[in-house]
């Protein structure tokens, strides 16, 4: 029996050694742990550096699109009263004070003032702050100087912002450069919000150190311990849950973020990231919109107890809410003040001063933009024929556009007292109604004012735009105007009688005078003055429908017209704008000019994208127009528009045509003076009947905007190829001056009656009929 054999114990420690311990198998998967965490970390900071960098140095905002209104150029010799600049200045949101030492400041006097202007960057130059001295006398500007007495030509003030285009997000922001900030405002953020803020690396290691330990106390996240470079992270590229996973990511991005870029450059981009509020369902981003929204100034003229109201609103905009919560924002705004005097940034008057400020916030809980929805709903339509949606909302784009706040202001006030009495003299028979508003400037064919409805704040329909009516009487001149283009003159005879139309549907179409009599033989002229259905449709019909058409196209109408005889008196329907611009081509002597609402469009740093200027092109010769012109101002001195010289002036002449649709749903008015046009609409929404027609209702609400307007005269000037020619207008042949019932009426050469009527010059007892020596040059 052989022996068992016992290993040696150098085999023992042989197998030892080739056999891995456990300490080792752990520490050697440690090791590989640790690579691969390693390697993971390295491409996640890799990954993050790229996240931060690509943002921050790429659009880090969207941005939207800026709105703006014509800007008041003023100049010496200008008609322009004091009263009218003061409205303005208002809107623009100076401030009126006794001594004008910065801009966005007046002083005011009973014949002069003094205006430190902001200045602005328009598209075609930088206009210049200036301290300027205005002297009016009789209600026009006899000079302007500037502060060391030298006379200015021409000075604009800066354009308002009447809205914006705005991204998916619903935010806005004024984008402000560090050197813009108003004195302190670094300052008191940088003492409030992160005193260490220019010593650290992004991170705080006290401050986490002081919020660990007051997390633990409470059991829950209640504070970060966050610098102002995390902050700016978690509102830049993360979100505001307080959890740890956010709370970890925030710590290398903010070192990043500080590793490539330099302190204010930073502070820069949290002066317009950072969230003050909400103004409804937009937010409030960065202290230039905050300015705005709070002060209605911008962030350049914010004064010492306004900064520290901001910069200590970032702790909690909702709680420390001026508007809601003023108490306890004074106690805030208190606190910065105090804590930036004891840090030695400002000084013992300095900090007094402040604290003696009230909280100066105006009361307007919305900003002034989105002040005119229906103007800027138009805006947006032209614009998106050559923008993407994406390009409006996110570029920053600067749009100029042709809206005179004047204008629109006193339009807004002119309906509205039109309407008042309307109400007040037809009582519940006037309720409900609805009204649209078109004023444009017959010269340049732009669109200074806009009404889409009765609540002209109102975002919704837009019934300037989109109501589709029948737009009645107004459709006449184009009737009248293809005559005349036929040969017709206006003193050709006319048949004001019954007349029958059979229909292809079998029916029978039979129009009737307003007053349901005939009129017998009338003169072309009169019968447009008097807007007489039935003579007109006899006229129509022997122009040819498609003719009559025909010249609504070239005048302006763009819509598909159908050829029924009821197109005759107006049964088709417009919009107000494109009525608008119909009676803009009459206006403009036969000359079409689209309509304009956008004059420039740059991009953020005023390079200019888009321009749209002044067109025109010939559609209906002007000799023809200047016979139409002479028939609408009839139309107001003696016809059914009569009634607007009982309230304008007699030396201001004007034209137009009063306009109601069938069974009185409808009244209209459309015409103009030398440089304003307008176009109004009153009706209701369901189509009921109204208790007046075009001259009872639409005309008073025009009438009152051109007394509140004061536009100058329509003055025409007579093309060569028209004459005028005494004409009896009983017998249509030619007449003398001194003769009774003798008119002189515009023709073209050649075409007047040759035959002449014996009045019996003997006994000559002469009608005046002054108005008309003075409405052409």
């Amino acid at each position: 029996m052989s022996k068992k054999r016992t290993p040696s114990a150098k085999g023992r420690r042989s197998r030892q050694k080739s056999k891995p311990s456990r300490l080792g198998r752990f520490l050697r998967w440690l090791f590989k742990l640790g690579l691969v965490l390693t390697v993971i970390a390295a491409a996640g900071l890799v990954y993050l550096d790229a996240q931060v960098r690509s943002k921050f140095e790429g659009k880090r905002w969207a941005v939207p699109a800026k709105v703006y209104a014509r800007p008041l150029e003023l100049y010496p010799g200008q008609s322009i009263a004091m009263d009218e600049l003061k409205q303005e200045l208002k809107t623009l949101n100076y401030r009126f004070v006794r001594r004008a030492d910065q801009p966005g400041a007046v002083e005011w006097a009973s014949s002069r003032a003094r205006i430190y202007s902001r200045g602005f960057d328009f598209p075609d130059e930088v206009e210049p702050s200036r301290n300027m001295l205005l002297s009016f006398s009789g209600g026009r500007l006899q000079s302007i100087k500037s502060s060391d007495g030298r006379s200015l030509p021409l000075v604009r003030l800066e354009p308002m912002l009447i809205g914006g285009i705005y991204p998916k997000s619903n935010e806005d922001r004024d984008l402000i450069k560090l050197e813009e900030a108003p004195p302190h405002l670094a300052q008191a953020l940088v003492t409030v919000e992160d005193r260490a803020f220019y010593d650290h690396w992004g991170v705080s290691p006290k401050g986490i150190a002081r919020a660990m330990w007051v997390n633990i106390r409470e059991g829950r996240f209640v504070q970060g311990g966050s610098t102002l470079t995390q902050q700016l992270i978690k509102n830049f590229y993360l979100t505001s849950d307080r959890t740890l996973s956010r709370k970890l990511l925030e710590l290398p991005m903010a070192m990043l973020l500080e590793l490539h870029y330099d302190k204010d450059e930073i502070l820069e981009a949290y002066l317009n990231e950072v969230y003050l509020g909400q103004s409804g369902s937009r937010s409030i981003h960065g202290f230039g919109l905050a300015s705005q929204y709070y002060f209605a100034r911008p962030v350049q003229e914010l004064e010492l107890h306004q900064v520290a109201l901001l910069a200590g609103m970032v702790k909690g905009p909702s709680w420390y809410d001026p508007r809601r919560n003023p108490d306890r924002a004074m106690k805030r705004r208190n606190l910065v003040l105090k804590m930036l005097f004891e840090q030695g940034h400002i000084s013992r008057d300095e900090y007094d001063q402040a604290r003696r400020q009230t909280l100066g916030v105006v009361k307007q809980r919305s900003l002034h933009k989105g002040a005119f929805p229906a103007y800027l709903d138009l805006v947006k339509r032209k614009l998106r024929e050559e923008y993407r949606d994406e390009d409006l909302s996110t570029e920053g784009l600067r749009v100029f556009t042709s809206l005179d706040p004047m204008v629109q202001t006193r339009a807004e006030a002119a309906l509205e007292a039109g309407i008042g009495r309307l109400e007040k003299r037809y009582g519940k028979r006037a309720k409900e109604l609805e009204a649209s508003m078109v004023v444009t400037d017959p010269q340049t064919g732009e669109v200074m004012a806009l009404i889409g409805g009765r609540d002209n704040r109102y975002t919704g329909f837009n019934r300037a735009l989109d109501a589709l009516r029948p737009i009645g009487s107004l459709v006449k001149p184009a009737v009248y105007l293809a005559a005349l283009e036929q040969g017709y003159t206006l003193a050709t005879p006319l048949e004001d009688e019954p007349l029958s139309v059979k229909m292809p549907d079998g029916s029978v179409w039979q129009p009737q005078n307003f007053d349901r009599r005939s009129h017998g033989v009338i003169p072309l002229h009169r019968s447009l003055a008097l807007s007489y259905n039935q003579s007109t449709a006899r006229l129509g019909m022997n122009v040819g429908l498609d003719n009559v058409i025909d010249m609504l196209h070239r005048l302006g109408a763009e819509r598909d017209l159908k050829a029924y005889p009821s197109l005759l008196l107006g049964a088709q329907a417009l919009s107000p704008l494109e009525l608008a611009s119909v009676y803009q081509t009459i206006a403009a002597n036969g000359f079409r000019m689209p309509l304009r609402v956008i004059r420039r469009v740059t991009d953020a740093e005023g390079e200019e994208l888009s321009r749209y200027p002044f067109t025109l092109k010939q559609q209906v010769k002007p000799e023809l127009v200047h016979l139409l012109q002479y028939a609408l101002q009839e139309v107001a001195r003696e016809g059914t528009a009569r009634s607007v010289y009982s309230v304008l002036p007699d030396n201001l002449n004007v034209g137009g045509k009063t306009g109601t649709s069938n069974d009185q749903r409808d009244s209209w008015f459309a015409g103009f003076a030398g440089d304003r046009l307008a176009v109004v609409w009153l009706g209701r929404d369901d189509n009921s009947q109204l208790p007046f027609t075009g001259s009872g209702g639409a005309l008073r609400v025009w009438t009152e905007f051109m007394r509140r307007e004061s536009p100058e005269p329509f003055l025409a000037t007579r093309p060569a190829g028209v004459e005028y020619v005494w004409i009896d207008e009983a017998a249509g042949l030619r007449s003398d001056r001194r003769c009774e019932g003798s008119r002189q009426l515009p023709f073209l050469t050649g075409t007047a009656p040759s035959e002449k009527v014996d009045c019996g010059l003997d006994n000559p007892v002469r009608r005046s009929l002054d108005w008309f020596r003075n409405w052409f040059d």
